[in-house]
């Protein structure tokens, strides 16, 4: 059950960061989310990029742990 757990807020992670730094792209003017953080573009975009990365990692190890104690085939 923790594993799942993990896993679901690993790719929600995933998944906010992405659509965040895909909007700051396009419109960068736009910090969306992390409006509030000093430190304009660059400092959004890194966030939202760690974000996505740390998210990744997250469900990767947490769906690797799944499986190694039998919960995924």
């Amino acid at each position: 059950m923790k594993y799942d757990v993990l896993q679901v807020l690993g790719a929600a992670l995933f998944v906010i960061g992405g659509q965040g730094a895909i909007r700051q792209l396009v419109d960068y003017s736009n910090a969306g989310l992390l409006g509030w953080l000093p430190g304009g573009f660059a400092a959004s975009i890194t966030t939202y990029l760690v974000a996505v990365a740390t998210g990744a990692v997250v469900a990767g190890w947490a769906r690797g742990k799944a499986k190694a104690v039998g919960r995924r085939s």
